[in-house]
């Protein structure tokens, strides 16, 4: 069954920040692996963010939430500045 995403309105600015040939891999990313099953692909996240989860696209990052058949995604930010900036959006 595929789920459903949803987007928070911050990642219209994360993926301004994202080349071309990178969305396209994300896109896939997205589609392929998590509208299909996420828990499978993607990884809990622990302490502070325990009940999210992440996944791993080379040097970003896809951070998610599972909610029935809707995903909420949080953000798709470089692996470098995602932890400090995820939390805020919460």
């Amino acid at each position: 069954m595929p789920y459903r995403i949803a987007y928070h309105p911050e990642v219209r600015d994360d993926l301004a920040r994202i080349n071309t040939s990178m969305k396209k891999r994300l896109k896939t990313a997205i589609e392929s692996r998590l509208m299909t099953a996420p828990e499978n692909y993607g990884e809990p996240l622990r302490k502070t963010l325990k009940g999210y989860w992440k996944l791993r696209v080379e040097d970003y990052r896809i951070v998610y939430k599972i909610a029935g058949v809707e995903l909420l995604v949080f953000g798709i930010i470089h692996r470098k500045t995602v932890y400090g900036e995820i939390p805020r959006r919460l």
